[in-house]
């Protein structure tokens, strides 16, 4: 019986290979044609072969040699192509079959390479002096090969741009250190950091970035000792690769086109700017999970990325990369990967940063030959400013002692993978206000990124004020610059400002007269050479709720009464478009104009991602099981603000309003409404867009941010651990107060 099934199974396998089938004769024809298939390595390899298929090599690794894992020819390994590329091993497809119709085009790597061992290197924490003079850019250099820094050099001596230089050097023991004193030779003031092997070129790169080392600069130039090994042309790309950023001649030229087009975040040399959708590789699920680290998803349509990690980074990007917060255990242990690690996922993700920020990847021939109209600025930047930054008594009683609104900041939790909480101060730290200098620092950072006024809300409850100390210290501090005006937070206090209950703290009574109190509580500050004209004649007041009010005409024209009676004049009142019905109607033309205030009256059921109406989910991920809030796109939110029939139905001489993030988990906890994707990349793109388009029909140009230190709803626009300063460097590139300027190139020449 076993010599029959034995007999029967060899008289089926001859069939086979007589008869192979339809799908594996496709098979046969397309290894054939790509003359991959070497018969005499198959042959010496597999000496075991039966007599018969020694005859057809070629039809036996088709049918059983393949999924025995033995090699076609010299050059290529099933079991190392699927080890590069686990997506392949997922699909099921046959190695060599998806190399040749897809792998190869796509540069899938296809054998393992030897494993260098090298020294082990001791990992030093890098730091940097943040007010160190600087050149306007900086190059780093990453040598992993250390045969070719003479040809590195000879690029660097021919720099025409003044530039800092940053060497990283993968450790080899002894040879690293006689390499650094070579280096030194040549570059004595260049920053010299010996690293361990891993990471590739990517992980040294952000060493030096989350340590600070690129802060300030108007541009980073990334290289690295490139040989790919893999590629049969790795020594033409690599120059290929730098000299296409670094051109022999034109270097201050291209270098000054790059800074000028506001389109451009990477700068590649040409042909480098790949299409993501055509070369994921095994990389799609690492990148998407990079991505939300920053709370960013896969695009839907087309995205470029900058191939061979050699390029020029803007300040956007290096903030957003800082914002990723990678860390050395995150990247696999060195093992001679070509594709499927985290620095392959970063290669691509950092096209992804670009695009989110409404950017791209630029080549080099396309650099001088876009041309970009000035783009409109705002006439005057207003954002509101939270003075609950210091203890009071009620504050004491009513959430425990010492309360302010750190505490809570301090406390939040993240809800979901990637969710960016807690988000923590970074320059200012946590502030008292009860240290006026503290405003003083405030204002120098909004001058310098173009914030013309805090609009200070004011806390004023039937003749009781409550936050009134750092506004008071400011009037006794005539030496602090610090443009105001007053927005009067006129709603009750009540216990559901965390997400509890109901409950009335302190509420509005709207007594008879109180308009006349307000006034007279108005006046020190009015009075101040600080407080704010806009239009050069009148002090600016807004209402927050004029809804609110009992009678709204009366009680507006008692106040404007009150005014001109106290010597003041004509006042310029302002109202919030607020999105909760109030109380009575207020006729648009009230006031003198309106204030938009994202995210009020913008979030719409098609944004919603989860727990509003008809949420589609969050990409990948869901919020933990005891979350009770809501979760929606910022991305979605800018679109519905930026659309011509949303803002139609905003009233006439509306302040045009954008909001730089918004998450109140530090207030709600689990019932936190979350505006999840909100990033510098992100404000960065609804921003442009507002001043591209609907800027031209806001009130006086003008442009209202919310909001400044709203740090429990993470409406901030001062730096953070995360990010640092980069919303408000993208405040400063839009409104034309960035440092970087195309001609500081020169300048500094």
């Amino acid at each position: 019986m076993m010599r029959f099934r034995l007999a029967l199974q060899r008289s089926v396998k001859l069939l086979r290979l007589i008869c192979p089938g339809l799908s594996s004769l496709v098979y046969l024809r397309l290894i054939r044609r790509s003359g991959i298939f070497d018969p005499d390595y198959y042959r010496r390899a597999h000496p075991g072969l039966n007599w018969l298929y020694r005859r057809a090599p070629m039809r036996h690794y088709v049918l059983w040699g393949e999924a025995a894992g033995l090699q076609p020819c010299r050059g290529f390994s099933p079991a190392a192509y699927l080890t590069l590329n686990p997506d392949v091993a997922a699909s099921g497809m046959a190695p060599l079959h998806h190399y040749l119709s897809l792998g190869r085009e796509e540069g899938r790597p296809h054998r393992a390479r030897p494993v260098e061992r090298l020294p082990d290197c001791a990992l030093r924490p890098l730091r940097f002096d943040p007010d160190r003079p600087k050149a306007p850019v900086a190059v780093h250099l990453h040598i992993y090969y250390p045969d070719l820094w003479p040809e590195f050099s000879a690029s660097l001596r021919e720099l025409d741009i003044p530039a800092d230089l940053y060497v990283t050097l993968t450790w080899r023991g002894a040879d690293s250190a006689a390499l650094e004193q070579s280096i030194l030779a040549e570059f004595p003031d260049a920053s010299i950091h010996a690293m361990a092997n891993r990471g590739r070129d990517i992980l040294p790169f952000l060493r030096l970035l989350n340590a600070g080392a690129f802060d300030g600069y108007e541009a980073v130039c990334k290289l690295h000792t490139k040989k790919s090994p893999h590629r049969e042309d790795g020594e033409s790309w690599r120059r290929h690769l730098v000299e296409g950023i670094l051109p022999r001649a034109g270097q201050q030229q291209c270098l000054s086109a790059f800074l000028a087009d506001p389109e451009a975040a990477i700068w590649v040399a040409d042909g480098q700017s790949y299409d993501l959708s055509d070369w994921w590789g095994s990389n799609r699920d690492k990148t998407a999970a990079l991505l939300r680290r920053v709370e960013l998803d896969l695009p839907r349509g087309p995205v470029r990325f900058p191939a061979g990690s050699i390029y020029w980074l803007k300040p956007l990007m290096i903030g957003m990369i800082h914002g990723l917060n990678l860390t050395e255990d995150q990247f696999e242990t060195e093992q001679g990967q070509i594709d499927g690690t985290l620095a392959h996922a970063f290669e691509r993700g950092i096209g992804v940063l670009a695009h989110a920020g409404g950017q791209t990847v630029r080549e080099t021939s396309a650099l001088t030959r876009s041309y970009h109209p000035p783009r409109r600025a705002p006439r005057y930047t207003s954002t509101f400013y939270l003075p609950q930054f210091h203890p009071i008594p009620q504050n004491d009683a009513w959430w425990g002692k010492g309360f302010t609104e750190w505490r809570g900041v301090v406390d939040a939790v993240s809800a979901f993978p990637g969710h960016l909480q807690p988000m923590r101060p970074a320059d200012l730290g946590y502030y008292d206000l009860r240290a006026t200098e503290v405003m003083g620092d405030q204002a120098a950072l909004a001058q310098a990124a173009g914030v013309d006024a805090f609009c200070v809300y004011h806390y004023w409850f039937g003749g009781q004020r409550l936050l009134e100390q750092p506004l008071d210290g400011l009037l006794s501090r005539p030496d602090i610059p610090f443009p105001f005006y007053l927005c009067w937070a006129n709603e009750s206090w009540r216990r559901n400002w965390d997400g509890l209950s109901g409950e009335i703290l302190i509420g509005q009574d709207y007594a008879p007269g109180f308009e006349r109190a307000l006034v007279a509580s108005t006046l020190p500050y009015m009075r101040d050479p600080r407080y704010q004209r806009p239009d050069g004649r009148r002090p600016r007041f807004v209402l927050y709720r004029p809804g609110d009010l009992p009678a709204p005409e009366q009680n507006i024209a008692r106040m404007r009464r009150a005014w001109a009676e106290a010597g003041i004049g004509e006042v310029e009142l302002g109202a919030v478009c607020f999105h909760v019905a109030d109380r009575s109607d207020v006729a648009s033309d009230l006031v003198d104009f309106w204030i938009e205030m994202p995210p009020h009256g913008v979030v719409q059921p098609s944004a919603y991602l989860h727990g509003g109406p008809a949420a589609e989910g969050l990409p990948g991920t869901a919020p933990d099981p005891g979350f009770a809030g809501l979760i929606y796109d910022y991305g979605r939110i800018a679109e519905r603000a930026l659309a011509p029939g949303y803002r139609k139905g905003l009233p006439d001489r509306t302040i045009a309003g954008i909001m730089p993030s918004w998450d109140n988990s530090a207030r709600r906890g689990a019932k936190a409404h979350i505006a999840r994707g909100a990033n510098p990349a992100t404000f960065r793109r609804w921003l442009t867009a507002l001043c591209d388009g609907p800027l031209s029909d806001s009130y006086r140009g003008e442009l209202f941010i919310n909001a400044w230190n709203e740090w429990a709803e993470k409406a901030v626009m001062e730096p953070t651990e995360r990010f640092g300063r980069m919303n408000l460097d993208v405040l400063a590139e839009v409104t034309g107060q960035a440092a970087a300027r195309p001609e500081a190139v020169q300048r500094h020449g």
